[in-house]
């Protein structure tokens, strides 16, 4: 019998489908007979039938565990006491086609509603499951579980680091994108620390582990994420909220009405008759239909503009945030260190001096050289005796003469407003030595990208603030922040930083959307009340946090976010008021005896097309701007 349970529960989607495509075939031939005067027909079996038991079955089966398990009501218990009312007086493609288009509709609910995310398991996924223990001058490979505190182990370029640890031996770059997400890697040195998730670049380095790998900052990382997806409030929504009312409602005025009329013709049966009739027009077809067609359509208008919205429920809370917090690298900015500026400090031309310092880092993999190497459009002289110099950059030889390309000392004749302007700017500066004379500075950056700007001015207008939390230092926070017109930032942002700061803005009764692209901004992406992902050159991890992904990573595509979730959540409202509209007539023409219990299905059918019409006009919505 579990085994039967199981199998229903795995394939219960498909065999919903399949019992409304049945249902729908049984409710039209029943249709057919009935008006071609072949009621003999259906007074054998009424094929109206099929579609009470496929549809209409577990509907009532839900309404009672509602009510008495879980104490709500919702349109299903109204439902519910139609059919079972058109079941008495044998109206049966009433109580057929009701449950029919209530079952499309939940259909279509659990079309738009949240699919499960897999974030979590990619955060895991990203950390080391081996670890390279130094012992007496030999490698032993362990589980990354099982190293203690106070091991040593070795790192080579190329490796995540599996355990928070502190530099004994050597000096390197680091990649602490993933975790901070500091577009430029950070130079280590012995006594320095790094931290688990993040990558060796340069060299093989000996570290202590001043950390286990369950106490580790991806660790951490890891389990604040879980809590977060936990804790994140539910989204009620309109439909739910109106529902109880409109079962009081319509339950009142059947009853009402079916005891005036039959008082006032002496007939018991009369008025029962009308009373489910009233239920009958009453039922929230068409209100039902109103939330998941509107949400789908708006969905479907977003996805064109490169915009993938994981659900119903994340559309509505982008819709509701008013304030846009983004992390800088990759989402304000391009994501790769870029050289903006070029500064000769003697005669030699920028075009000369560019292609010799390329010539020299040709052979070198640190990001800052690929950003020389891709500025250079002069191609590359041959050069000579080519030497790693740790922690200050490179030498090497041309025709003779010896240069240097790495680190600008402050103290030399001419670097000092080129050290002080490149703290403004928040750029990485490196210097061209020859026989130890600065002959100039090149001034590398994370460069903002272009419409940075106009999306923010954009998300001004629509009233939402707009905040940065970066781990980046203040220099190159407050500059992206100025470039970009930004009301605030926040610098030296750990991931943690940036899910508190969420918190606290929510404490304040503000509802945050979350823009970010790494590992680092996944915790802040679960945390806000909506998470969206730049998803170009997002992680993983990030976007599978998110609530909705900006495919191409186009910032001009976050104001449209906002107007099509606003402008979707507007046509579920005009929905929600068309359906009730027609309901109430329905309702009018049922009391008055103009319709019946057939005539009144298929009346309030005509609402579920108009809604549907309205819902898929919202396909075609286009953005003024």
């Amino acid at each position: 019998m579990s085994n039967i349970v199981e199998w229903y529960e795995k394939q219960s989607d498909r065999l919903r489908l399949i019992f409304v495509i049945i249902s729908g075939v049984a409710l039209a031939t029943s249709l057919t007979f009935s008006w071609t005067g072949n009621a003999d027909k259906i007074a054998l079996f009424d094929p109206a039938w099929i579609a009470i038991v496929l549809c209409g079955l577990p509907i009532v089966l839900g309404a009672i565990v509602g009510v008495v398990k879980d104490h709500d009501i919702t349109a299903d218990v109204l439902v519910a006491l139609a059919l079972i009312g058109s079941l008495i007086l044998k109206e049966f493609f009433a109580a057929g086609e009701v449950a029919f288009i209530m079952q499309i509709g939940s259909i279509l609910e659990d079309f738009t509603s949240d699919r499960a995310k897999k974030g979590i398991s990619k955060l895991i996924k990203l950390s080391p499951k081996k670890a390279n223990l130094f012992v007496d001058g030999q490698i032993k490979i362990i589980e990354a579980d099982q190293v203690k505190l106070g091991d040593i182990l070795q790192m080579r370029a190329g490796e995540y680091i599996p355990v928070d640890g502190k530099i004994i031996e050597g000096s390197t770059s680091i990649d602490q994108s993933a975790m901070t997400g500091e577009s430029i890697p950070v130079e280590k040195n012995p006594g320095e620390l790094v931290m688990s998730g993040t990558i060796n670049q340069n060299g093989s380095i000996l570290i202590e582990a001043v950390k286990t790998a369950g106490d580790s900052s991806l660790q951490r990382m890891i389990k604040l994420a879980e809590a977060a997806d936990a804790q994140k409030a539910k989204i009620v929504r309109k439909a739910n909220v109106w529902a109880a009312w409109l079962v009081v409602i319509s339950l009142t005025t059947a009853i009402v009405a079916g005891c005036i009329i039959g008082n006032a013709h002496n007939d018991f049966w009369l008025g029962f008759t009308r009373t489910v009739t009233v239920l009958v027009v009453f039922c929230p077809c068409a209100f039902v239909l109103a939330t998941p067609t509107a949400i789908s359509a708006g969905i479907g208008n977003a996805s064109k503009h490169g915009l993938l919205i994981q659900s119903g429920e994340a559309l509505e809370r982008i819709a509701s945030s008013n304030i846009a917090v983004f992390d800088k690298t990759g989402t304000l900015t391009k994501g790769k260190p870029a050289v903006v500026k070029v500064q000769t400090l003697s005669d030699i031309s920028e075009q000369e001096f560019v292609k010799i310092a390329a010539s020299g880092e040709a052979l070198s993999t640190h990001p800052l050289a690929k950003a020389i190497m891709d500025y250079n459009k002069s191609g590359l002289y041959e050069i000579k005796n080519h030497k790693t110099l740790a922690g200050s950059g490179i030498e090497f030889e041309i025709d003779g003469k010896k240069y240097m390309v790495g680190k600008v000392e402050e103290n030399l004749v001419g670097a000092e407003n080129a050290v002080v302007a490149g703290a403004k700017e928040s750029a990485s500066l490196v210097g061209l030595y020859c026989e130890s004379k600065l002959l100039g500075i090149i001034f590398i950056q994370d460069a903002l990208k272009e419409n940075a700007r106009k999306m923010v001015e954009k998300l001004k207008a629509l009233k939402v603030r707009t905040v940065m939390l970066t781990g980046d230092n203040e220099n190159s926070a407050r500059y992206v922040a100025v470039q970009t017109g930004l009301d605030d930032f926040k610098s030296n942002c750990s991931p943690e930083d940036k899910m508190n700061y969420i918190k606290n803005q929510e404490v304040r009764g503000n509802k945050v959307a979350m823009f970010g692209d790494g590992v680092n901004d996944s915790l802040a992406l679960r945390s806000a009340f909506a998470g969206i992902a730049m998803g170009g050159i997002g992680s993983d991890v990030a976007i599978e946090s998110a609530d909705a992904v900006i495919v191409h990573d186009n910032l001009d595509a976050v104001p449209y976010l906002f107007k099509i979730s606003r402008k979707t959540q507007g046509r579920i409202t005009f929905n929600l008021c068309l359906s009730m509209v027609i309901n109430f007539a329905a309702v009018a023409l049922a009391i008055s005896g103009i319709l019946n219990a057939v005539w009144g299905a298929l009346f309030h059918n005509c609402g579920s097309v108009l809604v549907v019409i309205s819902a898929f006009l919202l396909l075609f919505y286009k953005d003024r701007d």
